[in-house]
């Protein structure tokens, strides 16, 4: 049996982190086996759906490599899910009910008032035909409910072990509201059977609704498929991960963060895993180290102070020929390799790179605390061409005129020639500067 698994965003707003694992984590799973990726929009929600949010979706996944082999809405498949609502109200498993939600509300709290499960107590099972027409006369419009067996439901998951819950435990799902939108619960089913879904990978959070889900299934006479319920993501001190938290969005890492997409490839793919998290530059490395047998049950800490310690050595391990594009379309069309291997080591965001461009390439402010000594210094540089051991040589003379070594020798250099006291190798950043720059800046000149 071939695998396939799908991704279900709904279009009501962005992809944050915990949308992506999800994604990504069903991504790596049909890749390592060989399988297919469906991206599902579950667009039914027509008051909060938009075309923009679906195509932030769709860029999204496109920018984080995240590519799908099949695609497939939910809007464009309403009368599937009419056909299945249906058969089930032939089969006698989807059943009227008329309470209102002030009434439904009052009952959940009774029953919790005496410590009792908030179960539905399926009373409108024993409505008449008559109870139903008068109902119906004053104005009431039936809800929907699923009439599950009380039955053992079982599966076998593939993080949480075997899995357990009884069908009297369970409360009749509603399935279809009183204005007829059939609700997701049926939708999701029905699609997952007809779009041949071997696999759903989701979050812990859905465990319950998978027992009623699994009667679902089988009333609809589709294949159960296997489960995996992975553990949700929470922040840096263990509480639960804020949807509302605007940073953990992936327009706002990418857009404002200037995160690198491998950097949030190479931590979600590894957070909760046994693992060690670890730079990797491109997908097909994590897919050749993917394996759900990995995955613990603990609650894994999204850090982006980690995130932000990870973009940093993807950029470092980045050569040029994967960035050189990138860079001409930030217009950083000058950039060679040379260039960029002599200052990737300092970035901590793609867009540093402009810091040392300016430093290189363009004039600065010397700093100048000791004129005599950087005198000194520029009637020591050699003669070009300058090469990666130019720095130790002319060091080497200036330390032997002067005296000077250590921090006294190579900060003043440093903050002549950059203008500032931290930054990129200087043997590596001297032949960038060139001759000419460098004795200007020695001499105390704007170069």
């Amino acid at each position: 049996m071939s695998v396939a698994v799908r991704f279900a965003p709904s279009p009501t707003g962005m992809l944050h982190v915990g949308n992506i694992r999800l994604a990504l984590i069903n991504w790596l799973f049909a890749r390592s086996h060989g399988g297919s990726f469906l991206l599902r929009l579950d667009d039914t929600d027509l008051e909060r759906s938009t075309a923009e949010f679906a195509a932030g979706i769709e860029r999204d996944l496109g920018w984080l490599g995240l590519d799908w082999d099949r695609f497939a809405r939910q809007s464009d498949r309403l009368d599937r899910y009419h056909l299945a609502m249906e058969a089930l109200k032939r089969s006698g498993r989807l059943y009227p009910c008329y309470e209102t939600a002030e009434e439904l509300s009052l009952k959940r709290k009774s029953l919790l008032g005496r410590s009792l499960p908030p179960i539905y107590d399926r009373s409108a099972l024993k409505l008449t035909d008559e109870d139903r027409a008068r109902l119906e006369g004053e104005g009431r419009r039936p809800h929907w409910r699923f009439l599950l067996r009380h039955d053992p439901v079982e599966w076998d998951d593939l993080v949480r072990g075997p899995q357990h819950f009884h069908g009297r435990d369970l409360s009749d799902p509603v399935l279809i509201r009183e204005d007829g939108r059939i609700l997701y619960t049926l939708s999701s089913i029905v699609d997952d059977i007809e779009l041949g879904i071997t696999h759903v990978i989701r979050g812990e959070d859905h465990v319950a609704n998978t027992a009623v889900q699994i009667q679902l299934w089988q009333a609809l006479d589709g294949p159960v498929p296997t489960f995996a319920h992975l553990p949700l993501l929470s922040d840096a001190t263990g509480a639960a991960l804020s949807k509302r938290l605007g940073s953990i969005g992936i327009s706002h890492l990418r857009d404002e963060e200037g995160v690198e997409p491998m950097a949030i490839n190479s931590l979600l793919a590894k957070l909760g895993t046994s693992d060690a998290i670890e730079a990797r530059l491109t997908l097909a490395e994590l897919v050749a180290e993917f394996d759900m047998a990995k995955v613990s049950r603990g609650a894994p800490k999204f850090d982006p102070e980690e995130l932000k310690r990870l973009n940093a050595r993807v950029l470092h391990a980045t050569p040029f020929q994967s960035i050189a594009t990138r860079l001409e379309a930030k217009g950083y069309a000058g950039v060679d390799e040379v260039f960029w291997n002599a200052v990737r080591a300092n970035l901590s965001r793609l867009d540093d790179i402009a810091e040392w461009w300016h430093v290189a390439r363009e004039p600065i402010q010397p700093v100048i605390e000791d004129a005599e000594f950087a005198a000194a210094a520029a009637s020591l540089l050699p003669a070009e061409p300058w090469d990666d051991t130019t720095w130790s040589a002319w060091t080497g003379a200036v330390k032997t005129a002067t005296g000077r070594k250590g921090k006294a020798l190579f900060m003043p250099l440093r903050q002549a020639l950059t203008g500032l006291d931290h930054g990129p190798e200087l043997k590596n950043l001297l032949p960038l500067i060139g001759r000419e720059r460098a004795g200007a800046r020695l001499a105390g000149q704007v170069s």
